[in-house]
């Protein structure tokens, strides 16, 4: 698939969002609801709000840039939300339902990112700005390091290593 993005600098973010989106699917194949929770005794976040939290992240950047979607358990990510224990996340299968349903609206609307948006700076917090196009770098960035981790707990439940295909 041909990629040409509005922003030159967005080609590169597109060519990771899809790997990633494949990635996403692959880390999170197969894993049992039973073990979604499991944190091994730590305090690591586990694979359930692993796989929430980037489904909401992908929803807020869409937000962001003009579109009005909320995945399922919205309420349990809101407003950066961390984990929360004795929460009984949703199934992968809800998650990956969603993460299917943002996806190519979040895709376009990278696509379509004009360099003037790209640039223009907001409030993340009273007394911290960033441009729209620093802020899609870092999530970027963050979601690639969730897939990571969603893959090392894989391997940690015994499950095998996630496929790159």
């Amino acid at each position: 698939m041909e990629t040409k993005t509005v922003s030159n600098r967005m080609f590169s973010i597109v060519v990771l969002y899809d790997m990633q989106t494949k990635f996403f699917a692959n880390a999170i194949e197969g894993l049992s609801d039973e073990d979604r929770h499991k944190r091994l005794n730590t305090k690591a976040n586990h694979i359930a709000w692993l796989t929430g939290s980037l489904v909401e992240q992908r929803c807020e950047i869409a937000n962001l840039l003009g579109s009005d979607l909320k995945q399922s358990a919205h309420e349990l990510f809101k407003d950066n939300k961390g984990i929360q224990d004795d929460i009984t996340y949703p199934s992968l299968a809800v998650f990956k339902k969603d993460w299917e349903s943002i996806t190519p609206v979040l895709r376009e609307a990278l696509i379509n990112a004009d360099d003037k948006k790209l640039n223009e700076s907001f409030e993340m917090m009273p007394g911290m700005s960033m441009t729209y196009y620093d802020l899609i770098t870092f999530c970027t960035y963050r979601e690639a390091n969730c897939i990571g981790q969603i893959a090392l707990w894989r391997r940690l439940l015994g499950y095998p290593g996630m496929k790159y295909n």
